[in-house]
């Protein structure tokens, strides 16, 4: 596969940026805009990025969107500074706008009663230090483990969780080094619809992602817009377009923010 930062889908897509009064560029946090980090609270972004996202956003022709599993109090802490930011945390459980309000969807009690069961199963089986609870969702992480520790975990998580999902409103997704149990809806596409009702307008957009939450919203998006996979190697995706992190993500970046700012 060439390399897609100038290939004709983006390079169009960076055409109308230019020409636009208003685009719109979403983006997930990790693997796409930081480096995994077996400390999440260390994951920060690539150096290069938070400096081109204030000045995309600063330009007041692009509206920035960060759409991630990571709840919104997390977020904030990484990516403090960039003005005229909007967040979606929690794979868009989670809503906080431009002007600072916030916005939080409602766990079923049906869901919210198989989630503290996924809990408890965890504690019985001692992994609760690798566990993180999410609004909507619990996640187990095997960042750092040896290979076959890493699947022993996998495996009894899924041994546990599976059944809760069968025949549920919850679903059980893999994503880098690790598996979350949690409600089918809102994901990373309803928050993607959203933001495209609230346009009310056709913009050019794009949605950059690195794991599978993020196929909901490439899903979503195309037909409206590009999708992005940020990914050293390639994988299987509905995205039109594909870039390796960090450099030709900064590449792709950088060219936005020259757009903007003619």
């Amino acid at each position: 596969m060439q390399n897609v930062v100038t290939s004709n889908a983006l390079g169009t897509l960076l055409q109308e940026v230019e020409a636009a009064p208003l685009s719109v560029l979403l983006l997930d946090y990790d693997g796409t805009l930081a480096p995994f980090h077996a400390d999440r609270s260390r994951a920060y972004p690539y150096p290069a990025v938070i400096p081109l996202l204030k000045e995309i956003a600063r330009s007041g022709k692009t509206k920035v969107v960060i759409i991630s599993g990571r709840p919104i109090a997390e977020l904030r802490t990484f990516l403090d500074g960039i003005e005229s930011l909007e967040m979606w945390g929690s794979h868009g459980m989670e809503r906080r706008l431009v002007d600072g309000s916030y916005q939080c969807a409602q766990v079923a009690k049906a869901d919210a009663e198989l989630l503290a069961e996924a809990k408890s199963r965890i504690v019985a089986a001692g992994l609760l230090s690798r566990v993180e609870i999410k609004l909507g969702g619990i996640a187990i992480h095997w960042r750092g483990m040896s290979s076959v520790e890493a699947q022993r975990v996998q495996d009894l998580a899924i041994e546990m969780w599976l059944p809760l999902a069968d025949n549920s409103g919850l679903k059980l997704l893999k994503f880098e080094a690790g598996l979350e149990l949690r409600v089918a809806h809102p994901n990373k596409g309803d928050a993607v619809k959203s933001v495209l009702a609230d346009l009310g307008r056709p913009a050019p957009i794009a949605y950059l992602g690195d794991d599978l939450t993020d196929e909901d919203a490439f899903h979503v998006l195309n037909g409206h817009g590009v999708s992005v996979l940020v990914k050293d190697e390639y994988r299987e995706t509905i995205a039109g377009a594909w870039v390796r992190p960090p450099q030709q993500l900064v590449d792709f970046l950088e060219r936005w923010q020259e757009s903007v700012a003619k």
